[in-house]
């Protein structure tokens, strides 16, 4: 598509913060690669599906089931004798429920197979157990149990290197600008280790399958001083050599485009719970999966592949900046 095509079909305005979704506070992120590691010592947890996800694939059934009936969230509030808000949590999944509670609603919605209802009681008990993440007491475990689910995801970022791209010392720098809240340095080591296995999703089997679209800025804007974003873009360059991984980079030739002040990830799962957009920004984490909002960002992300380099030309483009950042200063 012609570069001026794509600009007035690129109209859809993506903001940083959208209304309609649900916000959780947001405390910042320190990843990293290096070898760090905490003196806190973690309980071992082992590996099991993502029980954010088991939640979110029974709280979908239940949802759907319930429309399906004509019922209202307050209808079925009452005949469980509990609250709206307790039927509506279980249903996005920020909730678990109870195996009493399955009982209740499969009689109320009228599901008498025996096997469905083992399955939906087993998503339950799933959705109770514990994710390697929820031993750090993070308050963005709902995105890491989500993306360690996911089986793909779409990636914009507009000013910062993503998080699953970045080294140990870009993500340090990062840090040393936050003003709000300080963080103690066993804080800091804990968070690093929460990045460091949040990045194995790169190297599962089957590894996540990321394409991601970042905007020029994000390479020019120096953190933590040249030496760093040296290591940085060559790293950029390495990830981008993943089977798994596509890169592309809107150019600044580009000009204006639909989403140059936000940053958005859309991920999507291979179970019967739909896709999930999260916006990130100094107002919280936001997640929207409504399919009308999951629509709009699918539709914004094309037309920023419509503007962005090949994944060819924009790793020759990251190549010749980050050549620059190895110059000695004059």
């Amino acid at each position: 598509m012609p570069l001026a095509s794509a600009k007035n079909k690129c109209h859809t305005h993506v903001p940083s913060a959208c209304i309609g979704g649900t916000i959780h506070s947001m405390r910042p992120v320190v990843p990293s690669q290096g070898g760090l590691s905490s003196e806190r010592k973690q309980p071992v947890v082992p590996e099991v599906r993502s029980p954010t996800l088991r939640r979110r694939e029974l709280g979908a059934f239940l949802r759907a089931r319930r429309q399906e009936l004509g019922l209202t969230v307050d209808q079925v509030a009452e005949r469980l004798l509990c609250s709206p808000s307790k039927v509506s949590r279980m249903e996005t999944g920020q909730r678990g429920a109870t195996a009493r509670d399955v009982r209740d609603l499969c009689e109320l919605y009228g599901v008498l197979d025996a096997g469905e209802r083992e399955r939906l009681m087993n998503l339950a008990r799933e959705g109770k157990e514990q994710g390697w993440w929820q031993s750090y007491d993070l308050n963005f475990s709902t995105f890491v149990g989500l993306e360690a689910a996911a089986v793909s995801t779409k990636y914009y970022q507009s000013l910062v290197i993503p998080g699953l791209f970045q080294t140990a010392e870009y993500a340090r720098a990062m840090h040393d600008v936050v003003v709000y809240p300080k963080l103690s340095q066993e804080r800091i080591d804990e968070l690093v280790e929460v990045r460091l296995r949040r990045q194995e999703v790169l190297k599962h089997d089957p590894p996540l399958v990321i394409s991601a679209i970042l905007d020029e800025a994000a390479l020019h804007r120096v953190v933590g001083g040249p030496a760093t974003m040296a290591a940085q873009l060559a790293h950029l360059i390495e990830i981008a050599d993943l089977p798994n991984v596509t890169l592309r980079i809107i150019p600044y030739t580009s000009g204006a485009h639909a989403a140059m002040d936000s940053m958005f990830r859309i991920l999507e799962f291979n179970v019967p719970a739909s896709s999930v957009v999260y916006v990130e920004g100094l107002v919280g984490y936001i997640y929207l999966d409504q399919p009308k909002d999951i629509a709009r960002y699918k539709e914004v992300f094309e037309c920023l592949s419509d503007v962005a380099l090949s994944p060819k030309d924009s790793i020759g483009l990251i190549a010749q900046i980050g050549v620059l950042y190895e110059k000695p200063p004059v």
